[in-house]
């Protein structure tokens, strides 16, 4: 049976209270004996450090690897059909580290879900669920053919679409994101491709200070994804 693994604390920890079933759990002697929530899964076999470096890729598993059922993408035309949907979407963003951060912010912001495209970009993996510190597991990831094509179908009257790029004609604090929004980030270097920023209704630009002219995607990611709840919140509480 196909499975995938996932290593880390807080990754391990998250897939034992997720949407997938945790088939095997490997952990050090001092994980083992000290981390109650293992109970929560399959009984931990033990193993030496060398071992779990060896299961994990990596040494940083802090103690713990897992393997579970393959990770459960979502639709992303699902995603974008619900109540004001907020949609975080990456444009070819390859690094794991940076995904896995903005899963994280994505799902501290109350995000419906974040949206990648099939080529050109990271996935979800055991490197994402660590950076992520497990947040993929209760965050919807769903992955389109074409992300162009994705947002000229989804965006509408009930939903906009905006790229976030340094030229962005609307600044960050005047745009209303009350509303159904679809959110693009770029990754570094390359920013938003013209055609993915064509699809959008507009873009918007986070009003930076004039020393720094960009900020890393993760970032930009939590900035919008966070401006966008606190507008929601207010919106909700006065009943607009």
């Amino acid at each position: 049976m196909t499975r995938d693994h996932v290593y880390g604390r807080n990754a391990v920890r998250e897939a034992l209270r997720g949407r997938r079933a945790v088939l095997e759990v490997w952990a050090g002697e001092r994980a083992a004996a000290t981390l109650d929530w293992l109970a929560e899964g399959p009984r931990p076999r033990v193993r030496r450090e060398r071992e779990l470096t060896e299961a994990a890729g990596s040494p940083d598993h802090q103690g713990v690897v897992a393997w579970c059922e393959p990770y459960p993408y979502a639709d992303a035309w699902d995603l974008a059909a619900v109540e004001r949907p907020l949609l975080c979407c990456l444009d070819q963003v390859t690094d794991p580290r940076n995904l896995g951060a903005v899963v994280r912010s994505a799902a501290g912001a109350g995000a419906t879900g974040v949206v990648l495209p099939a080529h050109g970009a990271a996935v979800v993996t055991a490197a994402v669920c660590r950076a992520s510190a497990g947040a993929v597991e209760h965050v919807p990831v769903a992955v389109v053919p074409n992300l162009a094509r994705y947002v000229g179908e989804v965006k509408g009257d009930r939903l906009w679409a905006y790229a976030a790029v340094a030229d962005g004609e609307a600044r960050l604090w005047d745009l209303d994101l009350t509303d159904g929004v679809a959110l693009v980030f770029g990754a570094e270097g390359r920013g938003v491709r013209p055609l993915v920023r064509r699809a959008c209704d507009g873009t918007v630009a986070i009003p930076l200070a004039t020393a720094v002219e960009s900020l890393n995607v993760s970032v930009a990611a939590a900035v919008v994804l966070f401006e966008a709840r606190r507008q929601r919140q207010i919106s909700t509480s006065t009943g607009d």
